[in-house]
């Protein structure tokens, strides 16, 4: 199943798709894409149902991030050995694990907002997990079972805010906008193979990221026990898994940053697509 959110922001409705690509509208069946819908049990609830039994969404409506708002917005930093390489970093023996700011969560196709002073925007592709059931000091051979689903996720970055402004990683990773999910999540049953999945990003047409998630150091099982050592997941959680190669910063031979007006698209093999505009904050 592919579920989605829809409308305008803080009022999204949850809807699926059909076979033709088409929004369904599930406010009839569930309240929202949130932890209750999430579960197991309600996952093969929703399964059952046929989409085209369900009233057609008209138009094109704004898809807002795919699931409501988490608890956690957790990532994983430099878990790609690619991309480790290009930014002349040490690949880590333990995944660095930091949050973004709910604040940055947001739709999968909205603006997104260039800090005042920002010099040193990017972007980031990256497999997003969604989590199902509350996930807590989760054994590797566990880790699945509190997997909803998958989504595309955009870790946007302001490298000098990340790395040249003192502290920890965070003031480069949670600025509003910051975090685009979706445009729906994709239960995992569609996704046999999370460690195989081809993922790109393009910016103004050109493409910059050409990726695939059998280069992450640490993988979706791993990623899921080992945050749950030290956070406790909860349904509706999302992590953001790390990017490939080929991100502004890496570009060779210097650098080269994103600029208001330029547009970012990005997706992964079988998740679907974003597009974002880079405006002024």
């Amino acid at each position: 199943m592919k579920l989605l959110r829809y409308g305008k922001a803080g009022a999204e409705k949850p809807g699926i798709l059909d076979a033709d690509g088409k929004i369904r509208d599930l406010s009839e069946v569930v309240g929202d894409i949130n932890a209750k819908t999430l579960s197991p049990a309600a996952l093969r609830k929703l399964a059952k149902i046929d989409p085209a039994t369900l009233p057609l969404v008209k138009g094109k409506p704004r898809i807002g991030p795919c699931v409501s708002l988490p608890l956690n917005f957790v990532c994983i930093g430099l878990n790609y050995a690619d991309h480790a390489a290009e930014t002349g970093a040490t690949p880590p023996t333990e995944p660095i694990v930091f949050l973004k700011s709910l604040g940055a969560y947001c739709g999968p196709n909205d603006d997104v907002k260039m800090p005042r002073g920002s010099q040193k925007l990017d972007y980031e592709v990256e497999l997003g997990i969604v989590i199902g059931t509350t996930a807590r000091y989760v054994s590797l051979d566990d880790a699945m079972k509190h997997v909803a689903g998958y989504c595309v996720i955009n870790d946007v970055s302001e490298r000098e805010y990340q790395s040249e402004r003192g502290g920890t990683w965070d003031k480069g990773k949670g600025a509003d906008t910051f975090g685009p999910t979706g445009p729906w999540m994709v239960t995992k049953d569609e996704i046999p193979d999370p460690q195989n999945l081809d993922m790109w990003l393009d910016v103004d047409g050109k493409r910059k990221q050409t990726g695939n998630t059998k280069t992450m150091i640490f993988g979706v099982k791993e990623i899921v026990s080992y945050v749950s050592h030290f956070i406790t997941l909860h349904a509706g959680d999302v992590i953001a898994t790390g990017t490939p190669p080929g991100v502004g910063l890496g570009q060779k031979p210097k650098p080269v940053f994103l600029k208001l007006g330029q547009t970012m698209s990005l997706g992964i093999a079988g998740l679907g697509e974003q597009s974002q505009t880079i405006i002024a904050a």
